[in-house]
């Protein structure tokens, strides 16, 4: 399997500022991909060509969704096969890439992108940004990884940082003050919009429509704490509340999360869902929305939520209270807490007129402080900065999502 990239350079593409967004992913992705994806659209008309470039498994099923996704964000994406750490041909065709098209600016997003930025810049000058999502998971392997990465960000020009506990933790790993920044994760309030009530949302899904639904959207992994979750639905459904709970993710932690709900007996009022394309019908027949994660960075799943006008409750990780204020715009418990999951859950669906009040202010939170066009202006700001670069007079992001841009490198896929 080889990379194919354009080979004739005779006629030169548009000479106008490339940024590489450099990942590696697995099985469906993850958070951070809604954010990478969304990114292009934005910045076109701003005069910036920005490239997808995602290591993955060869013969990975996960990754042809994540094309489908990029497809409808119109990101331009390009696969790379990466067949694990010592893989050196990885490092070999992402420095095709970055010479075959040009590129200005590097931006990683995790360890091995970090790294890879560093090993590149010798052979093909650029210059480098990544952003931090968050360290989460915990295994050996991983830990090693993790403090490869934290000696790499070090080195690189700009650190964003998606929430103020994580920039934090960078100036704790060396990465000098003024290079680290917070730039929060964001939504597209067009896109996250409330366009059916609960009623006719779990009508169109199916749904018992007087029976009450608690929403999660997540991987399935350990620092997610679902089977915390489980557990909370479990004593609320003891306790004579007609709910049902529907888990909208894949991961490792299936098998697992599977076994709890068949030895608490809740296979009908506990669903496992899997991978969703499509997000927005299920946010929208939602009268809660739960996150019950130990671990997190900004999650965009709670701004996804309130942008839908969700009620949530979620766990006091991170950079969640920065998000919520708790009994202002969402309710906030401790992580690990069953007991306080659960009450919060049942006071949330006892109280209508707190739902609506909740609901409500999570959009206006949303819609003042988290919006995808006011977070890529500020990347856009780094991006001149580092390239000495005065913005056009009238460019602005685009939030019409309907981009004319120049560039659609299909031939670049490698899959």
């Amino acid at each position: 399997m080889t990379l194919q990239l354009p080979g004739n350079r005779s006629e030169p593409l548009a000479r106008v500022p490339t940024v590489l967004h450099a990942r590696v992913v697995s099985a469906m992705g993850g958070g951070p991909d809604k954010t990478i994806l969304n990114s292009p659209r934005f910045l076109d008309s701003a005069g910036y060509r920005l490239i997808c470039a995602y290591m993955h498994p060869p013969g990975d099923p996960g990754f042809e969704n994540i094309r489908e996704r990029a497809r409808s964000c119109d990101a331009n994406l390009i696969g790379v096969p990466d067949r694990g750490a010592f893989d050196v041909r990885v490092a070999r065709d992402m420095l095709r890439i970055c010479r075959s098209q040009q590129v200005d600016i590097w931006h990683a997003h995790d360890y091995k992108s970090n790294l890879l930025g560093l090993l590149l810049r010798p052979f093909w000058p650029m210059r480098l940004v990544t952003t931090v999502h968050g360290w989460v998971q915990f295994t050996a392997r991983l830990n090693w990884y993790y403090a490869v990465d934290r000696r790499s960000l070090r080195h690189y020009e700009r650190v964003i940082c998606v929430s103020d506990d994580l920039q934090e933790r960078c100036r704790q790993a060396g990465v000098n003050e003024s290079r680290c920044i917070v730039v929060q994760n964001a939504i597209d309030c067009d896109e996250f919009s409330r366009r059916r009530s609960v009623s006719d949302a779990k009508q169109h899904l199916g749904l018992p429509a007087d029976r009450w639904l608690v929403g999660a959207v997540g991987r399935l992994s350990e620092e997610k704490g679902f089977d915390r979750l489980i557990l909370a639905m479990d004593q609320l459904l003891s306790s004579g509340v007609d709910a049902q709970l529907c888990i909208l993710g894949e991961g490792a932690a299936r098998g697992e999360l599977e076994a709890l709900v068949a030895r608490l007996g809740r296979q009908d009022r506990v669903w496992l869902l899997g991978y969703r394309s499509n997000t927005i019908e299920w946010y929208q027949a939602m009268d809660v929305f739960a996150l019950s994660s130990l671990r997190e960075g900004t999650p965009n799943v709670v701004l996804e939520a309130m942008a839908m006008e969700v009620p949530l409750v979620a766990t006091r990780v991170a950079g969640v209270p920065t998000l919520i204020e708790n009994g202002v715009n969402g309710l906030l418990v401790e992580p690990d807490d069953v007991g306080g999951l659960t009450q919060a859950l049942t006071k949330l669906l006892s109280d209508h007129a707190l739902r609506e009040r909740l609901g409500a202010a999570g959009r206006q939170t949303v819609e003042a402080k988290y919006s995808f066009a006011l977070r890529m202006e500020k990347i856009r700001a780094i991006y001149d900065e580092l390239l000495g670069r005065t913005p056009a007079a009238g460019s602005e992001p685009q939030t019409d999502g309907n981009p004319n841009s120049t560039f659609r490198p299909e031939s670049l896929a490698t899959t």
